[in-house]
């Protein structure tokens, strides 16, 4: 890349998927947070029904995120497309026309973290900020997630998960194996889904029968877990092949667990980092984030939950977040502010990892020779 030109950053956010206001506000966040003395940046932005608008070449902020809509950008999906592939293609780039130099995907949940729109970049073969297909498909689907933690040895809850068509099926079957292997209360999530989107906690059989049948309106596999009286406690992940790990943080929900209303409306949660818990208990937490992190194949970033039992400080991973929410407020950057590390130097640590990562992939041979 020209020394003397700014870097240009794609930036896509939004998405088909229950996460789309999360996203918005991300990018809100990220875009006011960008040095615009080294970057430039070319907005993307995914509706919900799944039409890309693309934006004009940006040297400055939004003054508000309803400008994140794109609402002045003309075409549709189509142009977006064709002005995405002609933006990465290196080839035909010129000094006053260059190409995308890395694509920052900040689009949680389903079609942005879970692989798809990261194939789409390796197709295309440009750099992009992030986990990539594998860590993303595995990191958003938390059955096979579990599957990949067990392999690592990492300690987890009871769980049990199936399809809506094994639901519709044999209701009575999954019924009766959830109640004689986790009890109630239990926890129902949809396996490919971030934000507490779909979440339920039952404590009958009544709560559980509406609890998988609202958690089947967003994904065709079901998961439930059983319940552990615990502090959340979180680990930022940083890093491609040598990751590290910030320190450790604790939510405080408002709510009877940290669900979508504890995250992002009510505001009355609150957060402890690090978190209030022994320096040999945070050490072994850490350890085992970096270890979930390199068994899911992890890169760039990621954000790695844990249950601490009240009774006995036993830990239990939950999950591995590959975009966890990313404003200035979110858990993700404030465990690395008080690790060391400032949001806007996050940012360029995550640029910069993606370059090394693309650089490191073009030294491969694709042919049998």
């Amino acid at each position: 890349m020209d020394k003397q030109r700014k870097m240009r950053v794609g930036l896509v956010y939004g998405g088909k998927s229950g996460e789309h206001e999360v996203s918005l506000s991300t990018a809100f966040a990220v875009m006011n947070a960008f040095d615009f003395d080294k970057y430039e940046i070319i907005p993307f932005f995914i509706t919900q029904a799944g039409e890309w608008r693309v934006g004009s070449l940006m040297n400055a902020p939004f003054a508000d995120k309803e400008q994140l809509k794109l609402l002045d950008s003309k075409g549709g999906t189509v142009q977006a497309m064709d002005m995405l592939f002609r933006s990465l293609d290196r080839s035909a780039s010129t000094a006053s026309e260059p190409a995308i130099d890395v694509m920052f995907p900040l689009i949680h949940g389903t079609n942005g973290e879970d692989g798809t729109i990261q194939g789409l970049f390796e197709m295309a073969n440009v750099p992009y900020v992030g986990a990539g297909v594998l860590a993303s498909a595995v990191g958003m689907d938390k059955a096979f997630m579990k599957l990949v933690f067990a392999d690592a040895g990492l300690p987890q809850v009871q769980y049990v998960h199936f399809i809506g068509a094994e639901w519709n099926r044999d209701q009575e079957q999954i019924l009766r194996q959830t109640e004689e292997e986790l009890g109630y209360p239990c926890f129902i999530k949809p396996a490919n889904l971030g934000s507490s989107v779909g979440i339920s906690k039952a404590r009958n059989r009544a709560e559980l029968i509406a609890a998988i049948e609202l958690a089947l309106q967003y994904d065709r596999k079901v998961i439930i877990e059983e319940f552990v009286d615990a502090r959340e406690v979180e680990v930022s992940v940083l890093g491609n092949d040598e990751p590290q790990a910030s320190v450790t943080g604790e939510i405080i929900s408002s709510n009877e667990f940290y669900d979508y209303k504890a995250k992002y409306i009510d505001g009355k949660s609150g957060m402890q980092i690090p978190a209030e818990i022994d320096t040999e208990l945070a050490a072994s937490i850490r350890e085992m984030a970096v270890r979930a992190y390199r068994a899911i194949d992890g890169s760039g970033l990621s954000r790695v939950d844990f249950f601490v039992r009240r009774s006995d400080n036993q830990v239990f991973i939950n999950e591995v977040n590959t975009m966890p929410g990313f404003t200035p407020y979110s858990m993700y950057p404030l465990m690395w502010k008080e690790t060391g590390k400032p949001y806007q130097e996050l940012l360029d640590d995550l640029i910069e990892l993606a370059l090394n990562r693309f650089a490191a992939k073009q030294k491969l041979h694709y042919v049998n020779a």
